[in-house]
């Protein structure tokens, strides 16, 4: 029996760019739900440095942790400050028929 050796999927990993961390973003967009979305910006979050988006969007490192946690249901208020904070925006666009 061969024995292979995996090491587990870090999107971090690949968060190494504003230009990633957009297309991360609007792909969950796109297929994801509000869930995904608020998953994915922690993840960006702890890829930045939670204590640097801490700083940025004046709230505490614990309760950073605690919005963008799974299954948490943070204000909009909140997504739109740690938004601005790893550097992106929301733009609407009209729905390709």
């Amino acid at each position: 029996m061969i024995e292979m050796e995996t090491s587990r999927f870090d999107i971090a990993d690949y968060l190494d760019s504003e230009e990633m961390i957009a297309e991360y973003l609007n792909t969950v967009l796109e297929e994801g739900d509000s869930d995904d979305l608020i998953v994915a910006i922690g993840h960006i979050a702890k890829t930045i440095g939670m204590t640097k988006i801490a700083e940025k969007t004046g709230m505490s490192r614990p309760s950073l942790y605690k919005a963008l946690s799974d299954g948490s249901k943070p204000q909009f208020g909140t997504i739109m400050k740690v938004l601005k904070a790893i550097g992106g925006q929301i733009n609407v666009k009209p729905i390709s028929a």
